[in-house]
């Protein structure tokens, strides 16, 4: 099967290494020096700012984005930030600045809040995103890009 160059876009199927940094340079997640992962385009594995960039990329490029909030991860949003009693955490629990819960929305869901604040009477969580309001530094090498119905 001879290789053909397509370009990301609608209705392929792309591989690919990625790392997502903070603009300090910090690495929250890589997968180079594994194998590449695979994704169709517009099946959720991405988030559409991030996968908006590949567009027009082919087997063989690497570029590194600049991802600003609203195209990653959002604007913290201040109906997030949750106060809740302490009796309804468990008393064994010890609570401490940066401790993460999973918490059951309405739809049964889990949704993990973090703690930033706490007292005898209160626990306040907050459900952002731990990236909400950070520009994201997004670094891809493409290995392979083909029609999403080969699959």
């Amino acid at each position: 099967m001879s290789e053909i160059n397509v370009p990301v876009s609608e209705s392929t199927r792309v591989y690919l290494n990625f790392s997502v940094s903070l603009e300090d340079g910090s690495e929250v997640d890589t997968n180079f020096g594994g194998d590449p992962v695979e994704f169709a385009v517009g099946d959720g594995s991405l988030l559409a700012g991030f996968e908006r960039r590949l567009f027009g990329m082919t087997a063989g490029e690497r570029k590194m984005f600049t991802v600003p909030p609203e195209d990653a991860f959002g604007q913290p949003n201040e109906n997030n930030v949750q106060r809740m009693k302490r009796e309804q955490f468990e008393d064994d629990i010890d609570l401490e600045i940066g401790l993460v819960f999973s918490f059951a929305d309405a739809g049964g869901s889990e949704l993990p809040g973090m703690v930033i604040a706490f007292d005898d009477a209160e626990v306040t969580v907050d459900f952002n995103h731990p990236l909400a309001g950070r520009t994201i530094l997004f670094d891809v090498h493409i290995h392979r890009v083909e029609p999403a119905e080969l699959h």
